[in-house]
């Protein structure tokens, strides 16, 4: 039981007097087990929250709109950088190819990244820089790879470490080996 102090009336308040109630009070001390419940609840947060889900984006912000302004045979590599801004990236065997990558991903707790959205716009260009072609594509082209344990299988001879550093030796006239006879 608590005791609770309470000032009677305002003329008991001018003069300082207080009254003494011993009547309960509504709050109930909580038991063991919901006050270490409550304190194991509260440590447990800041480990929880980092099961939070994260998003995040890569690469270009493409906008639908800005996107379809690009025609084929009207615009050039100059409206197509005013319009879009500088490519992602180039084609790799020809600079005749822009690329816009746009990825997003989801991401929970420690677990890799997974694509949720992707899209990658590839703007061809003729020999005078014109537009020739615009490509979409996709989700649809991300291709998951899951190797097979650790080794990459391979054609060939299955040798040892030491076979390899040890196998040329007394090998006369092997490919390679550099010596022998005259050039011809």
């Amino acid at each position: 039981m608590s005791i609770a102090l309470h000032l009677d009336s305002q003329a008991d308040a001018r003069q300082g007097k207080m009254m003494i109630s011993k009547a309960p009070t509504l709050r109930a001390p909580l038991s063991r087990t919901k006050r270490a419940a409550l304190l194991i609840g509260l440590a447990a947060l800041p480990l929880l929250s980092g099961c939070g889900q994260l998003r995040g984006h890569q690469g270009f912000i493409y906008d639908q709109a800005l996107a379809g302004q690009i025609l084929p045979g009207v615009d050039n590599r100059q409206s197509v950088e005013r319009t879009l801004g500088r490519p992602t990236f180039t084609g790799q065997f020809a600079s005749n190819e822009w690329y816009y990558f746009a990825r997003d991903t989801r991401q929970l707790a420690f677990a890799n990244p997974r694509a949720t959205a992707q899209q990658v716009m590839r703007v061809r260009f003729d020999a005078a820089g014109t537009v020739e072609a615009v490509d979409y594509t996709g989700l649809e082209q991300v291709a998951n790879i899951d190797p097979e344990g650790k080794k990459t299988p391979t054609l060939g001879r299955n040798r040892t470490f030491f076979q390899d550093l040890f196998g040329n030796i007394g090998a006369v006239g092997a490919p390679g080996a550099g010596g022998g006879g005259p050039p011809q």
